[in-house]
């Protein structure tokens, strides 16, 4: 079932993603410990891209598993697994989600992480460390993605585990975060270059050859209606002019 789940995952409709968790979270209730052996792999590499979500009720979904005491323990039978494959996904959310909810429950994880095995917790933050440092570079500085498949990790007990690649535009120092901020803004500026000057915008119906502007407040005014203005008198001066046909 777990298996169909996965297969048919929704990849753009984050609330179908909350379902699937709330249903995944359900049958691991009552899964056996040998069944789940066969399915942790796949599983926890989809949970770990939920982890990544940007949408925060996907990824906050997620870190609920921690949460949750029969899970815990399954994850502790079998973290020589497990924590290679979540273990970039936690450390980079850690620092570069945008929700600070979610890295409350990101620190939770990696706490448990820690508790149950220290030295396993180490040799995957060393691995993650030198695979940063030793990430090629493209011409403007930011990290190449890894091969298909991902980088793999060796456990204490010799499985090599294969790592989840991520987005090699993102990266964890805040000074990389805030140029691609500016990238984005300079984007959105080439797609919109008729709204110059923020608050001026051309309208159409221009003669030929003049191109006019207005700001947003101004609204045309029909002629007519200019017209009836300059006719029209006030009650005031009805009532305390001369009267009509009467000579001073």
């Amino acid at each position: 079932v777990i298996c169909g789940l996965l297969r048919y995952w929704p990849k753009v409709n984050s609330p179908k993603e909350v379902m699937f968790l709330n249903e995944i979270e359900e049958i691991l209730d009552v899964i056996e410990p040998l069944e789940f052996v066969k399915i942790q792999i796949p599983l926890f590499q989809q949970i770990a891209r939920c982890v990544s979500s940007p949408h925060f009720q996907v990824a906050e979904r997620a870190l609920y598993y921690w949460n949750n005491e029969y899970i815990v323990n399954l994850i502790g039978d079998n973290v020589n697994a497990i924590l290679p494959v979540m273990f970039p996904s936690l450390y980079h959310n850690s620092k570069a989600h945008w929700n600070r909810t979610i890295h409350g429950l990101v620190y939770n994880a990696l706490k448990l992480f820690m508790e149950i095995n220290p030295a396993l917790f180490d040799e995957c933050a060393a691995q993650y460390k030198q695979n940063q440092e030793t990430a090629t570079h493209n011409s403007e500085g930011l990290p190449l993605p890894y091969p298909i498949g991902g980088p793999t990790i060796t456990t204490t007990l010799g499985v090599e585990v294969s790592v989840p690649s991520y987005n090699p535009y993102v990266n964890d120092d805040p000074e990389n975060l805030s140029s691609g901020e500016e990238e984005i803004e300079e984007q959105v500026d080439e797609e919109n270059p008729d709204d110059e000057h923020g608050e001026m915008r051309m309208f159409d119906g221009r003669p030929d050859g003049v191109n006019l502007f207005r700001r947003k407040s101004i609204i045309p005014v029909d002629e007519s209606v200019l017209s009836e203005l300059e006719r029209h008198r006030s009650l005031d001066d009805v009532l305390n002019g001369p009267p009509d046909g009467t000579n001073s």
